[in-house]
Order: C-alpha cells, then sequence, then structure tokens
C-alpha cells in the first residue's frame, strides 16, 4: 500500500502544489491518507471555493479532523461544508478501518 502521493506538483499553480504538498504532510497517518488520496484523485477537478473548503479543512488539526471523520464527534457547523463530505465520501470504509 503507498503512503505517498502518486501524482506529481508538475503542471500546477501555486495553490495547488501547496495543497498537495499539505495533504500528504499532515502529521498522523491517517489525515495524510484521508486528505492525499483524495487530494491525488481530485485536484485537478476542485473549484475554487471547493479549494477554498479544502484549505479551512486542512487547517484544523488532525485530531479533531479524525473524530469528525470517524463520527466520534459530530462535525461542528462551521465545518460541516460540501468539501468535508465529499472527502467522507470519497473514503466510504474508512470508519470501519478499511482506508
Amino acid at each position: 500500500m503507498s503512503h505517498g502521493s502518486t501524482r506529481s506538483s508538475e503542471g500546477l499553480d501555486v495553490r495547488r502544489k501547496k495543497i498537495l504538498m499539505r495533504a500528504w504532510h499532515r502529521g498522523i497517518k491517517e489525515m495524510d491518507l484521508m486528505f492525499g488520496r483524495f487530494v491525488d484523485d481530485k485536484l485537478d477537478v476542485l473549484t475554487d471555493q471547493e479549494l477554498s473548503e479544502l484549505e479551512m479543512l486542512m487547517d484544523q488539526h488532525d485530531r479533531d479532523l479524525l473524530q469528525w471523520f470517524t463520527n466520534e464527534l459530530p462535525v461542528p457547523e462551521a465545518f460541516d461544508c460540501g468539501v468535508f463530505h465529499t472527502v467522507k465520501n470519497y473514503h466510504k470504509n474508512f470508519e470501519s478501518g478499511l482506508l
């Protein structure tokens, strides 16, 4: 199983390059995989609004994010955005530990 980006940052604008780097360097392996795999696959098709939501989510603490993604704690309204659900749904098996 790969634990690093499968895509190159070549050809990406500066904003997307930063997001790609941050997605794979979270600090907690589970969050690297949650954001990293999602970003590897979807970075090219995210709108500016979705990129903003993703950046806002990635500014949060990994422990909080992990608890929100696993339904251990409810996601606060301020972070209950479209991209949160898109990332969570991208990893349908995450709650069962099959990332």
